[in-house]
Parts: C-alpha cells; sequence; structure tokens
C-alpha cells in the first residue's frame, strides 16, 4: 500500500471472496492490494472515492465479431471498444469471421492486430478461424498467440468463411488437441436445417422453426463425441437449445473437457415477444421460448453453462430487413450485456456476483486470462466497472456507441448504469466521456 499511485474506495466491492467494504490499491497498471475500507490513503496516492456505488472487474467478453478491415461499415475497433468500454466491459476477444480477410492464416493475423492497434479503448485479443482447407496454418496460428479457434457446423452467412463436415472437424480438431488448443463451435447441424420449413416473410415464428432445437442437439452430439474420442478441448457457442443441457452434462461427468457459454439475448428476450418483422431480433440459433430460457438460468445457476458472453454481431441498418429469412442474423449487445444481464437477474433473485462470475471470472478462464483479468485480486490487472446497481434508463438507441444503432433492447428500461470503467489503473470513460484509446492487444499466455 505504501507504494500505490491510486486507491480505488467502495462500501461495495466485488471479489473472489464476496461483496465487501475495501480499498483498492493499485500501482502502474495492476491491483496491488485490497485492503479494509478505512486503509489509511499513503502519502502521493491519489484517492477515488465512489460511495456506494459497486466496483466489479473489468467484464471479459469472448464472444465479438467486430468486423474491422473489410466490413467496417458494420462495426469497427474504434466503435466496439468505446461501446463495450461504456458498458464496463474491458476485455473482448474478437471473432475471425464478418472481418476481410478472416483471421485464418498467420498473415491475416497481422493485418487484423495491424489494424485494431492504435484505435482499441480495452484490452482486444483474438480468435483465428477454422477452414475446411487451412489446417495447416491452425498451428502457426497458436504460436502467434491466438486464444483458439472458431469453426461452423452450418454455412456461417459469408462466403470467406466455410463450415466444416464431420469429417473436416475430425481433421481440424485432431491437430488442434495436438497441440491442446481450443476449438470454439457454432453448432447447428446443416441436414437438421435444410429439413426444417423454409416459409420466410416477417413472421417470427416461422423464422423460428426454420432452426429447431433438434439442428442444435445434433451438432452438439456430434461435437462431444468427437472430443471424447480425441481428448479434445471444445466449447459450444452461443447455447440456445435447453434440450441440450443433460447430454453435456453427462458428457462432462464422464471427462470430456467441454465449456458452454449462452448470451444475454437468450436469457432476457423470448420468443413470444418478437414482434413481427422485427428482425433486430434475429440471430442464429434464434431467441427461444420463455420456458426454454428458465431451464437455461437454471443451467446457468447450476455450472453446466459455464459464461454468459455477447455474440454481438452487428450490420448495417438495411441488411435488417423485415423478412427474417434474409434478414441478417445478429444482435448487437456490448453496450448493454451488463444493464440487461442484472435486470434479468435480480428479478430471479440472484445478485451481482452471479453476473461476475459469469460474465467476466469465467469468461478469463476460458481463454487463460484468469491470472490477470476476471478479478479483484492481487497481481491482477486494476481493470474495474463501477456501477450504480439500482439507477434505471430507458435504452434509446441514439445513445449508443454502436456504429449501427439497432438494437433489440429499444425502449426497454433497464437496471445498472456504469459511471465509469478502468482499464489497467487509468479510467477510459466516465459519464459519458472517453480518453483516447488505451488498449493493449493480447495474446494467449
Amino acid at each position: 500500500m505504501s507504494e500505490a499511485e491510486l486507491v480505488l474506495r467502495s462500501t461495495r466491492v466485488v471479489t473472489p471472496e464476496g461483496t465487501r467494504a475495501a480499498s483498492i490499491a493499485v500501482t502502474g497498471e495492476k491491483i496491488t492490494a485490497v485492503l479494509p475500507y478505512d486503509a489509511p490513503v499513503p502519502a502521493g496516492a491519489r484517492l477515488e472515492d465512489v460511495g456506494d456505488h459497486v466496483v466489479l472487474p473489468g467484464l471479459v467478453d469472448t464472444h465479438v465479431h467486430v468486423n474491422d478491415p473489410g466490413r467496417t461499415e458494420w462495426e469497427g475497433f474504434w466503435t466496439a471498444t468505446r461501446a463495450a468500454a461504456a458498458g464496463g466491459i474491458t476485455t473482448l476477444v474478437d471473432m475471425p469471421l464478418n472481418s476481410i480477410p478472416p483471421t485464418t492464416t498467420v498473415e491475416n493475423l497481422r493485418t487484423k492486430r495491424e489494424v485494431a492497434a492504435d484505435k482499441a479503448h480495452i484490452d482486444v485479443g483474438f480468435w483465428g478461424g477454422a477452414l475446411p482447407d487451412n489446417v495447416k496454418d491452425l498451428r502457426p496460428l497458436h504460436e502467434s498467440g491466438v486464444f483458439g479457434f472458431k469453426a461452423f457446423l452450418s454455412p456461417s452467412g459469408v462466403d470467406e468463411f466455410p463450415h466444416l463436415d464431420q469429417e473436416q472437424l475430425a481433421r481440424s480438431l485432431a491437430e488442434i488437441a495436438a497441440f491442446d488448443g481450443l476449438l470454439i463451435v457454432h453448432a447447428e447441424d446443416p441436414h437438421h436445417l435444410a429439413a426444417a420449413p423454409q416459409q420466410g416473410g416477417p413472421k417470427y415464428s416461422h423464422f423460428l422453426a426454420s432452426r429447431p432445437r433438434d439442428a442444435e442437439d445434433t451438432a452438439i452430439a456430434g461435437l462431444l463425441a468427437q472430443a471424447k474420442r480425441l481428448g479434445a478441448r471444445v466449447h459450444v457457442l452461443h447455447l440456445s437449445s435447453s434440450d441440450a443441457l443433460p447430454m453435456i452434462a453427462e458428457a462432462r461427468a464422464e471427462g470430456v473437457r467441454v465449456t458452454v457459454e449462452t448470451c444475454p439475448h437468450y436469457l432476457t428476450l423470448t420468443a413470444e415477444e418478437v414482434p413481427d418483422g422485427a428482425s433486430e431480433f434475429k440471430c442464429c440459433p434464434p431467441i427461444r421460448e420463455a420456458a426454454n430460457q428458465d431451464l437455461l438460468w437454471q443451467a446457468l445457476v447450476d455450472g453446466t453453462i459455464d459464461c454468459v458472453v455477447t455474440d454481438h454481431s452487428p450490420s448495417t441498418a438495411d441488411l435488417k430487413t423485415d423478412d427474417f429469412a434474409t434478414a441478417w442474423g445478429g444482435i448487437a449487445g456490448l453496450q448493454l450485456s451488463l444493464p440487461a444481464m442484472w435486470t434479468k437477474a435480480r428479478e430471479r433473485g440472484l445478485g451481482l456476483e452471479d453476473i461476475v462470475r459469469w460474465m467476466s471470472a469465467n469468461t478469463a478462464r476460458q481463454v487463460g486470462l484468469d491470472g490477470r483479468k476476471g478479478a479483484i485480486a492481487a497481481g491482477h490487472d486494476a481493470d474495474f466497472a463501477v456501477l450504480a446497481p439500482d439507477e434505471t434508463f430507458t435504452v434509446d438507441p441514439a445513445a449508443l456507441q454502436h456504429r449501427n444503432r439497432v438494437t433489440a433492447y429499444a425502449g426497454k428500461t433497464l437496471y445498472g448504469v456504469v459511471k465509469s470503467t478502468w482499464l489497467r489503473g487509468r479510467r477510459v470513460v466516465a459519464d459519458g466521456a472517453f480518453t483516447e484509446p488505451k488498449g493493449q492487444l493480447l495474446d494467449r499466455a
């Protein structure tokens, strides 16, 4: 404490040991101690007392489509990282597709890093991509610092990122298992999708029928079988089908190394409330019924689902047509994920410690950053979100930092106002005012 440069004080600090009044001592970019609330402030240290606002560890979002370079009219590192910072997120991991080129070779990773370097308002890491023809590139990408590899088991929606069939999945997964990497998978079975009714048009019920639960369930079952056979590490992306939960729990009990995420939109929005023609609600897999949502929450609480991430996947407004079959599928949620989740969690009697576990600690662990991110503890980066949990706001799309201000949350009243966000000991946004970009580009440890 004697060498601290900053002391951040609050009556409510969420630490791994629980929520308590505390003074957080920061030297340089690191937390050096978490001390009693009334610990004396050393000479020369700056005191920031946030009163009764809650100090959380900065959130870690491991599923973000920044789309930069190549589709920067959809988003971009400057706008995505500002939106993230405004929402209390201090680290994101960028998906390898929707940018051009996709992050599927070392050269393409280098291009992505060069574009991001001077635009990141928060810390940024990168996923690589597993394609039918790039098995040879997987180990070099791993050695260049990507956090793992994204694969689709059904068409991705963009031509430059084709999906893997079962034989191609086996080849990629065997290669990744050879260096104990991580494969993260969009799991929908293309044969089940092709067999589902494809009516198109504005009715959400028709779109929901076109992406049935059994497409997810079948793809996840195949992935778990491959992971078990190869001893591989796999991660199920954006789980929406509660029907898959028992097989995931069973596989884990058998020793399969599988983790699972879901998203705020699956936990806070329901199929019953989606208006016809409102493709701002379209995503793949889709938002399902309220009864399904209840089971996802239960799986979060019991640990079958590990973490919650945004799957932020924006587009220009013109691609969000009123035909669910042709509209771009993706929900922009970076800035609103924390208040959306907190609003629903508090309704269910859950606390901010749960939010931190699902959206910071467990996401940091998933990508191997848990010694550095995801906790308010000595030795960790001094990344914080300062939250007024009992204040509310009504979502105004014009107030969002996303490049395209299309949101499924428009008009909703949410609990939890982010007052400030701190990155490695520096306040990067407070009450809507941003500093210049301070983010670092992260490599897998």
